[in-house]
């Protein structure tokens, strides 16, 4: 076990949310408090001493790529840990970019939490499964379907407008619009419905 670590959840996914902290609160941790969005990571480490953050990549008002970007522009010596549900290998490179120190799939147990935890707060980094994680862009060859799309693809599969998108994407609604017709034109798919139907069988969503 590492020494205590003040800890702060960062996921807009009550149900993930309340696991995360369940897991937790079996540690010597303290988890300081849950929030829904990166804006709100930013408010509390503002005021609060901070030793580690998991962070979900897809939250509202600022994603967790870019929350973790700032975070260590504020702070490097704050940790910080992504947890995603999507097996993504681009989101591995961003995530190494923006100097995350580890990735955990909610898909795992507990334990593997408690472990990157562990590696993390001792100065060390944690991605041990990303050897496992996939990369659409070869899966999806045949396709012709670019990184930007499919990233668009999941923000559609998670119910967001394509204004909402382009908020968290960081590009204009008119990018977002364009995407979303060469999508569908790629795919010769004819609704939204048909799309997360192809997410789901192409292993982009669970």
């Amino acid at each position: 076990m590492s020494k205590s670590l003040k800890i702060l959840i960062a996921d807009d996914h009550a149900i993930v949310a309340t696991g995360v902290k369940a897991i937790l609160d079996t540690t010597e941790h303290n988890v300081l408090d849950v929030v829904s969005n990166g804006q709100e990571v930013l408010d509390v480490i503002e005021f609060t001493a901070v030793d580690l953050i998991l962070m979900d990549i897809n939250m509202p008002i600022m994603n967790g790529i870019e929350c973790t970007r700032k975070v260590k522009k504020i702070n490097p010596e704050i940790k910080v840990i992504i947890l995603t549900m999507y097996n993504q290998k681009q989101f591995i490179r961003e995530l190494l970019e923006v100097g995350a120190d580890g990735c955990v799939l909610k898909s795992n147990t507990g334990k593997e939490l408690i472990t990157a935890i562990d590696r993390v707060s001792s100065g060390k980094t944690y991605f041990d499964h990303i050897n496992e994680f996939i990369d659409p862009v070869r899966e999806l060859k045949e396709y012709k379907l670019s990184e930007r799309e499919i990233e668009v693809i999941l923000q559609i599969s998670e119910g967001y407008t394509s204004r909402e998108i382009a908020d968290r994407l960081f590009i204009s609604e008119h990018t977002v619009k364009t995407h979303r017709k060469n999508i569908f034109r790629k795919l010769e798919l004819k609704g939204t419905s048909q799309l997360i139907q192809f997410a789901m069988n192409n292993g982009l969503i669970g």
